[in-house]
């Protein structure tokens, strides 16, 4: 399946620049404009000499055998502030959204429905946006043997979910707590909080939900 950008408006490097979206891509990984810009022009001169065009982009729909199939959660509040928790498991400041594994014949909205009141006791939402395709990351060798290495990371269902209970409703305390403490923060601030081998994920999320006009770039007023 191909996922087309529009063909009438062929955004230019500056309108590029001007995306939050692609700051947040630069500061993660420590590029300053001259580098971007660079990079960029190499990019563009390395597929123009093969014929590929760049408006053209090709998205993987279809889960692999070789990764463990889950969903993700991108739940926000009111003001459009999104959940984390930090993981139970861990003595790092180890700060994610929600997520888990899908059941063997379980459907992806069954699956995340019910991750999302095991993990923090409720499912007071409606869902307002899912991912197109299955977004992945690998893990590092040593986190695959929890699975016996059966498995090289996640594959994931990513749903935007809005809020509709009050902070009251939330309860991490469930029968094996998957965080030790939860807060809302801004959209902007996920790829800063998530572990390394995550980030990419969180930012091909968002920058997915962003083109799609399925993520709010402002907090709404309360």
């Amino acid at each position: 399946m191909r996922n087309k950008y529009s063909k009438a408006h062929q955004p230019s490097l500056d309108e590029m620049l001007a995306d939050p979206i692609i700051w947040m891509v630069m500061r993660s990984d420590h590029v300053d404009e001259h580098e971007l810009r660079s990079l960029l022009a190499r990019v563009a001169a390395d597929l123009a000499a093969e014929g590929v065009n760049m408006s053209d982009v090709e998205t993987m729909t279809e889960p692999r055998s070789d990764y463990r199939c889950g969903v993700g959660i991108m739940l926000l509040n009111k003001l459009n502030q999104v959940f984390v928790g930090r993981r139970a498991d861990s003595q790092s400041e180890a700060w994610q959204m929600p997520q888990g594994g899908i059941d063997e014949d379980e459907d992806p909205r069954d699956a995340v429905l019910r991750e999302l009141k095991e993990e923090i006791g409720t499912d007071k939402v409606q869902i307002i946006a899912e991912s197109k395709g299955w977004l992945r990351y690998d893990l590092p060798p040593a986190f695959r043997k929890r699975w016996d290495n059966r498995w090289r990371g996640q594959q994931q269902k990513w749903f935007v979910m809005r809020f509709e209970g009050v902070d009251a409703d939330i309860n991490i305390a469930g029968e094996q707590p998957e965080f030790s403490a939860w807060k809302w923060i801004q959209i902007e601030q996920l790829p800063d909080l998530i572990v390394s081998f995550k980030r990419q994920l969180y930012l091909d999320l968002l920058h997915e939900l962003r083109e799609s006009g399925k993520l709010p770039s402002r907090p709404e007023q309360p």
